[in-house]
């Protein structure tokens, strides 16, 4: 642009610095506006408007189409005419520009060119929004609450508004009219009122955001954050890692005398942060997540279902599950396992139990009672001798075997010899005869 002396010139600048649209945007809406408002007056002619950049001055022209055979004169001219204007040079299809005036177009045309201008402009000043802040998705802005519409508040920051919907508020939360307000970007739709830019104030997004603010070995690579969930207002977990082994990824998100993760929940308004270390390994990882409870022992159920069994002592169980649950539903969601969790005297019980029905005697039915069992006759000393009897008086008519008999011989004439290996000696039974 040669010159920016001349005031339309200078207009057309100004506006597209207010609005944040190049100068080529608001003088092609210029030469719309002045076609739409001549058309009012040349309503039959085909019109081009045209801005000069030499001397800054709005041109206007009828069109018309070189042909062999005229039958519109309006939009049309004659080989022979346009030859006789303009000489040899010129041929069928070329187009011709007949200038026109500008100054007697009225105030209605104005009006119109006006209007024009105007929604050129806001259509341009869209589409730059959207295109900028549809690639700012995950950023935190900051900016002033303007104004409250049915529950939802409208924040002004840059040459923009965004609203916050009631359901991406924090319940611990109350704002006034000015005050100074910082949300992530949760998308950015489009309206028939133009793009229309969501914040969020209860997204983990703005948690992480946050200590990459706070942390400067979150914002360098060193510290990472594997994780973070939120109940906002209520309580979030974040799990960090460290890249280097010197690094404490737990004290470096804290800082010295908690100044850095005090920050962060005055601006979250209280609430309440813990801070874990993230493990590869899924036992330590729950067992680091369950914080601030003291675990005892942790055990993996189901792997494919990805459940686990924390047992934790009596004291702590109350401080493990959390108000309402809140605790581990949180470290459930943070590690992605399912996690149930137990005391000590609940896992003792559960034990017992186990064993107590390990140690039930076969003989033991479903409902518990003991089925009737009739027990084995157990035989005495004088039952058994009175059954091997026979046994035995037919051992002495068959006469005795020839080892019995060589132990008889043997034997001290004071103990008799048993004729049988059934019968117990100095037990004789009935009918037996004895030696003297």
């Amino acid at each position: 642009m040669a010159t920016t002396t001349n005031p339309l010139l200078q207009q057309i600048d100004a506006i597209a610095k207010e609005k944040g649209v190049e100068p080529e945007i608001i003088i092609s809406a210029v030469q719309d506006a002045l076609e739409a408002a001549a058309r009012k007056k040349f309503k039959s002619e085909a019109l081009r408007a045209r801005f000069n950049t030499e001397t800054g001055q709005l041109e206007l022209y009828a069109v018309k189409k070189i042909v062999d055979e005229v039958t519109d004169a309006s939009t049309q001219i004659s080989l022979s005419e346009a030859q006789q204007l303009y000489g040899e040079e010129a041929e069928v299809d070329m187009e011709i520009e007949f200038p026109r005036p500008t100054e007697d177009l009225g105030r209605i045309a104005a009006q119109t060119a006006k209007q024009v201008i105007f929604q050129k402009v806001r259509e341009a000043e869209r589409e730059n929004v959207y295109g900028e802040y549809s690639q700012r998705v995950g950023e935190v802005v900051s900016g002033t609450v303007k104004r409250f519409e049915n529950g939802d508040i409208i924040i002004e920051f840059g040459r923009v508004e965004a609203q916050l919907p009631r359901k991406e508020q924090s319940r611990a939360e109350n704002y006034t009219a000015g005050d100074r307000v910082r949300a992530v970007i949760r998308g950015v739709n489009r309206s028939a009122k133009g793009p229309q830019i969501v914040l969020s104030r209860t997204d983990p997004a703005l948690l992480i955001k946050l200590f990459e603010q706070e942390v400067p070995e979150i914002y360098d690579g060193t510290v990472m954050i594997r994780g973070a969930v939120r109940e906002a207002g209520d309580r979030a977990k974040v799990a960090v890692y460290s890249r280097e082994r010197d690094v404490d990824p737990v004290g470096a998100c804290v800082g010295m005398k908690g100044t850095r993760v005090q920050s962060i929940i005055r601006e979250l308004r209280g609430e309440k942060i813990d801070i874990v270390e993230w493990s590869e390994d899924p036992i330590l990882f729950v067992t680091n997540a369950i914080s601030p409870a003291k675990v005892q022992r942790v055990s993996i159920v189901d792997d494919a279902e990805r459940v686990m069994e924390v047992v934790v002592e009596d004291k702590q169980l109350s401080l493990a599950i959390g108000k309402k649950g809140q605790n581990v539903r949180l470290a459930a969601k943070l590690t992605g396992w399912k996690i149930d969790i137990k005391s000590e005297e609940e896992k003792r019980r559960e034990v017992e139990i186990q064993l107590g029905a390990l140690e039930i005697e076969p003989g033991v039915d479903a409902g518990g009672d003991a089925a009737a069992v009739e027990p084995e006759p157990v035989e005495t000393d004088a039952e058994m001798v009175e059954s091997d009897a026979p046994a035995a008086e037919a051992a002495i008519d068959a006469g005795p075997a020839p080892e019995a008999a060589i132990d008889a011989a043997d034997a001290p004439d004071d103990q008799p010899a048993s004729p049988g290996g059934d019968v117990e000696a100095g037990s004789p039974s009935e009918g037996e005869p004895s030696k003297d």
